[in-house]
């Protein structure tokens, strides 16, 4: 028999990338999902395959020790049917010299890049060739993989949507902003891949944790670490919440993952500066997406951040509503992370589906900086001992409030407050860019009797305080909404219901405040020593809150927290309000100008009005957007932003892909920051 010689071979990029769903990341390399057959033709020269005569077998490796022990190494022969449970190769069809075999991964496959080798023999001669590399990914589209995600529309958005929206501003005033995930954007993948390879699990014990990257659980946690810098373990961004960020990006510049995860890179894996949580948790779904994991990002509004596990968060107001920094347990206005989907067949049945996972440093789980994934079921469920780390996710929706009040003596008084934490818990809606709020899959109604079972079950005292005063309420309220660069009225709204007069002394205190709950300089203040209360009247106390107040010290998540603290002068009894309002930035127009068609030219016309009483200087717009914008358009302007004038710009862009795509922009200025605004442009596919 004459040897058979293998000549040239393809690994069909194109066509298993469209079956895999995975064709804008096979430009460079081939990229398939975990069991599912993928095909590649094999051209021999000389004389053709014939079956009974030639042996085929092929090996794949991952890893840098690839062994058969870990699962790390196979090699398996042409069969004649696939096989379920392990790798298979199948011949598809064969036409003259050239040979179509179908391969297969188990769909419980280590995940990462494989090197591919055939091995022919005829009769005693043999000989191998490697014929190329390929990526292998988590697969949410088949029933034994341990993603598998059942809806094809979550499918869409949870593992091929490239864009989304994160939620910010305040539980009274929810905000979005636009986020480019770009899990399929040029290099990201190989970044991702070498995440993983730079962790210290792998650093420890290359085997082991190779061996470990079949399991979703096991990547969600090594994500969580690496995606903050914490642990000196070369992660991906450095946190930082001070307001000076002159040595790097400031967290509420950026609108994307990619140019982050690129920069992360190119720096030889130095972390990035700086991001807060939003920004963490974004970074972290971009991975957790691109490696086929279903995931999205969720924010908490009024997050406590326990520090001593106890449930309770002790906050020390003076009298007159300064926030006295004796406790490091926080409120954070809001509070991202992210939720993949998996099971988890390391736990009791019950506790598959959504995780939560939090890449933002703020405790220590196993001694590294990592949180989860936290079963969501189980955080409703008051199942603190379950893996992992569920005591802090359930206190961040769960823990009771507590504000006292010191006098100036040195004395506090315990004041009465009605319960404010783990509020409009949000992510964004499947297929629409509308807010669906998650609330009820942490926790129970409030006041319900299950409520009360998961509280005794998680150790936590029902909440004693929502027995609210004798009929005195207090409230703030926000007249209409309040724009940046103008004046604003809060009003101090107190109820007597009682049919007796109350006589009280109203404080009211309004400082700006960065959205981890720290305060800064005062803009408004006004001190009543002296308020009477009619039986069953209400009365509405104004605060007038003056731009050349706020203006100096308005941090960059445009906050300003107002705190009313009611006295009753019979009793001493001291009732405390917050309100957390969100100053509102100017829109960003975007119009699209032209017909908007794959590889044609279209023109943005972006713009904005400065609504500052002063010019701004140093603007930047920064425009981006998945298959539009081919990376990053970066427009500084060369003249000031006068008052009431308007910032503009036109961008000439080539969309590379059809569909719907969103343009994002940002922009930057000495006095006015972080603005964001999107469009949704749809594009229509190049005629055939």
């Amino acid at each position: 028999f004459v040897d058979l010689v293998l000549e040239t071979w393809d690994l069909q990029h194109e066509r298993n990338g469209r079956e895999h769903r995975t064709a804008e990341m096979c430009h460079q390399q081939l990229v398939v999902r975990r069991g599912q057959p993928f095909t590649i033709t094999l051209h021999f020269s000389g004389r053709a395959y014939e079956e009974g005569v030639d042996k085929l077998a092929f090996n794949v490796e991952t890893g840098p020790c690839p062994s058969e022990t870990s699962g790390t190494k196979f090699h398996f022969a042409v069969s004649d049917f696939p096989e379920e449970l392990s790798w298979s190769a199948v011949v598809q069809e064969q036409d003259g010299s050239s040979l179509s075999v179908s391969l297969c991964s188990p769909p419980s496959a280590c995940v990462g890049r494989y090197s591919l080798t055939l091995e022919t023999s005829t009769g005693y001669q043999g000989s191998s060739c490697h014929i190329g590399h390929f990526v292998l990914l988590f697969n949410a589209w088949h029933r034994e993989d341990t993603v598998f995600l059942r809806d094809e529309d979550e499918r869409q958005e949870y593992v091929l949507s490239q864009e989304g929206l994160i939620y910010q501003g305040s539980r009274d005033y929810i905000t979005s902003t636009p986020w480019n995930f770009g899990q399929f954007e040029d290099e990201i993948l190989s970044i991702c891949l070498k995440l993983l390879d730079t962790n210290p699990k792998f650093l420890r014990d290359q085997n082991e944790d190779c061996s470990r990257r079949c399991d979703p659980v096991y990547i969600g946690r090594v994500v969580s670490a690496m995606v903050n810098c914490n642990d000196e373990d070369r992660g991906v961004l450095a946190g930082r919440w001070d307001n000076r960020y002159e040595d790097g990006m400031s967290p509420m510049a950026w609108i994307g993952s990619v140019d982050i995860l690129k920069r992360w890179s190119q720096l030889g894996c130095q972390p990035v500066k700086y991001g807060q949580c939003w920004v963490f948790a974004a970074v972290a779904c971009t991975v957790m997406r691109c490696l086929g994991i279903p995931s999205r990002v969720v924010t908490n509004y009024n997050s406590a951040h326990d520090t001593n596990g106890n449930l309770v968060i002790d906050r020390y107001l003076s009298e007159l509503g300064e926030v006295d920094r004796r406790s490091k347990d926080m409120i954070w206005n809001f509070h991202c992370w992210v939720e993949s989907w998996m099971a988890r067949p390391d736990l009791d049945p019950g506790y598959d589906g959504w995780q939560a996972l939090d890449p933002t440093p703020q405790e220590k789980s196993e001694g590294v900086f990592c949180c989860g994934p936290a079963p969501v079921r189980a955080i409703k469920e008051g199942d603190l001992q379950l893996k992992y780390d569920i005591p802090f996710v359930f206190a961040e929706v769960n823990a009771d409030v507590v504000y006292w009040v010191v006098r100036p003596d040195g004395s506090e008084k315990k004041s009465i407050h009605s319960s404010v934490v783990g509020k409009n818990i949000s992510t964004k809606s499947v297929g629409r860019d509308s807010r669906e709020d998650i609330t009820h899959t942490y926790k129970y109604p409030e006041g319900s009797e299950k409520e009360r079972e998961v509280f005794a079950k998680a150790e936590r005292e029902t909440i004693s305080l929502r027995e609210e005063d004798e009929g005195l309420h207090l409230k703030i309220k926000l007249s209409e909404g309040a724009n940046n660069g103008c004046d604003f009225d809060v009003f101090a709204v107190i109820n007597n219901a009682t049919d007796t007069e109350r006589a009280c002394r109203l404080r009211l205190c309004a400082r700006t405040a960065s959205y981890n709950g720290t305060v800064g300089p005062q803009c408004g203040m006004k001190d009543l020593l002296s308020v009477t209360l009619e039986p069953w009247a209400e009365k509405s106390v104004p605060l007038r809150i003056l731009y050349e107040k706020y203006r100096e010290s308005l941090t960059q998540d445009n906050l300003i927290k107002v705190v009313a603290l009611l006295t009753e002068h019979q009793t001493g009894d001291v009732i405390v309000a917050i309100r957390d309002v969100y100053i509102q930035n100017p829109e960003i127009k975007i119009r699209i100008l032209g017909e908007p068609m794959q590889r044609r030219k279209l023109v943005a016309e972006i713009s904005l009005v400065n609504p500052l009483a002063v010019p701004l200087h140093n603007c930047v717009f920064t425009v981006e957007g998945t298959g539009l914008t081919d990376g990053q358009r970066i427009k500084e302007l060369e003249e000031p932003v006068e008052p009431q004038a308007e910032a503009k710009f036109r961008l000439d862009f080539v969309p590379r892909q059809g569909g719907l795509h969103k343009l994002m922009v940002d922009f930057e200025s000495d006095s006015l920051r972080g603005v964001k605004g999107y469009r949704n442009v749809i594009i229509a596919p190049q005629p055939k």
